[in-house]
């Protein structure tokens, strides 16, 4: 998961903050015109969109599944909250609310900043074939040899621990895989062989 100096660093491109103002101010006039968030913590909740489509693929979310956002959307707020209401956990339950109304705007902002932070156009694009196993020693050096960014974007989305990223053996659901890979369509990641081989990672 990113850390708070992270989310700095990223909102200082300026096309990215401006994204995420023009984002923020439609998003808080239409569902929350009394919430106060800055632009670093209304950024945190972007990134916080790919993880919240996945836990809500079978169209809910559990108890363990909100404690599992709580928990990622603390670590990404600007300072500490933790004796007092955090600002992203309490935005995100307005983003739950109308998820599908807002993932569209909200993943058009994150395909923006992977393109603009990790140089994607400039990436040398190849295919793995749909039903071709991989080879993990070069799933492995995929990782290592990728922009670092790009993996914490990849590991933070879609994984619990940001250390699982080279596990040969990740669990997930029916409708959450389906969901992941429509969610890396989104953002643009789908042509990416890094991001290919992560997904064939998942039993």
């Amino acid at each position: 998961m990113f850390t708070e100096y992270e989310i700095e660093s990223m909102i200082a491109y300026p096309e990215v903050l401006e994204a995420t103002q023009t984002l923020k101010k439609d998003f808080l006039k239409t569902e929350a015109p009394y919430l106060e968030v800055s632009d670093e913590d209304f950024f945190s909740l972007i990134i916080m969109t790919p993880t919240i489509g996945i836990a809500m693929a079978d169209g809910k979310i559990t108890l363990f599944e909100e404690m599992a956002l709580n928990k990622k959307a603390r670590k990404l707020s600007k300072g500490g909250y933790f004796m007092k209401k955090d600002p992203v956990v309490y935005a995100m339950k307005f983003l739950i609310k109308n998820y599908y109304n807002w993932q569209d705007k909200f993943f058009d902002v994150l395909k923006m900043t992977i393109k603009v932070t990790c140089g994607l156009d400039s990436m040398v694009h190849a295919s793995v074939k749909e039903n071709e196993s991989i080879d993990y020693h070069e799933y492995r050096e995929a990782v290592l040899h990728s922009p670092y960014l790009l993996i914490r974007f990849i590991a933070s989305f879609f994984l619990e621990n940001d250390e699982d990223i080279i596990n040969e053996n990740h669990k997930v659901g029916k409708s959450e895989y389906q969901r992941m890979i429509l969610i890396g369509e989104k953002l643009e990641l789908d042509h990416i062989p890094v991001f290919q081989m992560f997904c064939k990672t998942f039993q």
